[in-house]
């Protein structure tokens, strides 16, 4: 997973106040060029690199822009403490994590950043009090007690937990073929927290190496409880599991039809099955593939025909799971549509198997444990992941079909990109914009600007003009 790890030796914000991250050159790893596999540059040539990175290519103004929510601003109404209440965790090298950090605006924090050179970037809560100040509010009551106020809310998806159904790799494998499965999870989530909540702030993120990262910004997001926020991911938890090699989902088992969001959903995950996740990951292609999904059959007949005919093989190259897809459909639409009496429960339960096979493979598998708790830690975007050297960048999720994550940019290639323009186009006297402009890095920050930063800033503007007119429109004693 991307999330916190269990550190070697955990520290706090304040024992690194005046800790300085040495950076001796120890020569730069070539990154592997091997087909279907991130770049695997070794850690410490990520970790070498990330001081220039931090210096000139991380975008510190964009992200602090984001986790101010407009309080960074001189409008009356705008919250001045709002940002040092934040948590942020630094991992340094070596597994070193230094949990509770907090600094006073977007300066102090970019700061920080360049000076103690983390290996990630986690963030955490907004909290009733400076986390740096936690100490004096051990043991009080409930009302003055260190405690978080408020949180995005996040969501987790790893490709690990497809292992069981994905053909191209295991674990930390992550290729183009493996998006499918990441694409329609993005597709299916954003449209049941924008249709089903009302939510409209939501940044999606590739966390570098196999997975992606939602975060939910909305000022109601922002504010649910842990109990407000288990119900939330609950409300997405279709797959439970497998039990009998067979996918534990929160389906009807009395009925064909389901709740309003699931048919909504089955309709993108059908659609994404047999366009993107048939072709790419071709799970009938093997026997064991074949055995895996007629199991949801259950012994109907129909399966032992399927068997049959699959086993003697005809299919079109490179296409023999669209094909036995096809097959599959349609025996069961031969079903469907007949019209004896004593048929009807064999039918409902074809077209229930139908819909379990497409969700068992296709469904968005959640981390829920990452979800529920406000004090849950979960890394930043724009951190650079130190196994493949590839930032995490965010998504823009009407394109998320078109990207493919072999092609994010690492950090070496950022640097070499930046030190080509610097060398052909000089800098300006006054030190110019920022250098991620100068890089494929531009790309990713216009999707952040332009997919969730600029209507976040608009919103945020208009909550604090909203305050304002409450507040003066409220009675007062003044005569």
């Amino acid at each position: 997973m991307d999330r916190a790890p269990t550190p070697k030796r955990a520290r706090t914000g304040a024992d690194e106040r005046s800790e300085e991250t040495s950076g001796a050159p120890l020569g730069i790893a070539a990154p592997s060029s091997a087909a279907n596999k991130p770049s695997a540059p070794s850690k410490a040539s990520v970790q070498q690199l990330m001081r220039p990175y931090y210096g000139r290519l991380f975008p510190h103004a964009e992200f602090a822009r984001w986790l101010a929510y407009g309080n960074d601003s001189k409008h009356l109404q705008a919250d001045a403490g709002f940002f040092q209440r934040r948590e942020f965790c630094f991992t340094m090298d070596g597994d070193i994590f230094i949990r509770y950090q907090s600094f006073k605006d977007a300066e102090e924090l970019q700061r920080a950043i360049q000076l103690k050179v983390p290996a990630k970037i986690d963030i955490g809560p907004v909290y009733n009090v400076d986390p740096q100040r936690r100490a004096a509010f051990q043991g009080l009551g409930t009302e003055r007690a260190f405690q978080p106020m408020e949180r995005e809310l996040v969501f987790d998806i790893d490709l690990t937990d497809y292992d069981d159904v994905r053909t191209c790799g295991r674990e930390g494998h992550m290729c183009a073929a493996c998006w499918p499965l990441m694409a329609v999870a993005v597709q299916v989530l954003d449209a049941g927290l924008r249709d089903d909540f009302g939510f409209e702030h939501i940044l999606w993120v590739f966390s570098g190496r196999r997975g992606i990262h939602c975060w939910v910004c909305d000022a109601r997001a922002r504010q649910l409880t842990d109990e407000q926020r288990a119900a939330v991911a609950a409300y997405f938890s279709v797959y439970k599991g497998q039990e009998g090699g067979l996918a534990r989902l929160a389906l009807s088992q009395v009925s064909a039809s389901n709740h309003p969001a699931l048919d909504r959903a089955y309709d993108a995950l059908h659609a994404a099955w047999v366009e993107h996740i048939l072709p790419a990951q071709r799970p009938l292609d093997s026997d064991e593939g074949c055995e895996a999904v007629l199991a949801y059959l259950r012994g109907d007949e129909v399966a032992a025909r399927l068997r049959a005919r699959w086993s003697r093989g005809g299919a079109r190259s490179g296409a023999l799971s669209i094909q036995r897809w096809e097959d599959l459909e349609a025996e069961i639409d031969k079903i469907l549509e007949g019209k004896a009496a004593d048929g009807k429960a064999r039918r409902a339960a074809l077209a229930r198997a139908r819909k379990e096979i497409v969700f068992a493979h296709a469904y968005p598998r959640l981390d829920v444990e990452v979800s529920k708790k406000r004090n849950h830690l979960l890394k930043a975007p724009f951190c650079v992941h130190p196994k493949t050297g590839k930032v995490c960048v965010p998504l823009d999720p009407a394109a998320v079909w078109d990207f493919n994550p072999e092609e994010v940019a690492t950090v070496s290639q950022l640097l070499a990109e930046l030190e080509a323009a610097d060398a052909s186009i000089p800098k300006p006297a006054n030190g110019g914009g920022p250098g991620w402009e100068r890089t494929a890095l531009a790309g990713a920050v216009e999707t952040f600007r332009a997919c969730f930063l600029d209507a976040l800033a608009a919103a945020d503007r208009q909550a604090l003009g909203a305050k304002a007119r409450e507040n003066a429109a409220a009675p007062t004693l003044a005569w």
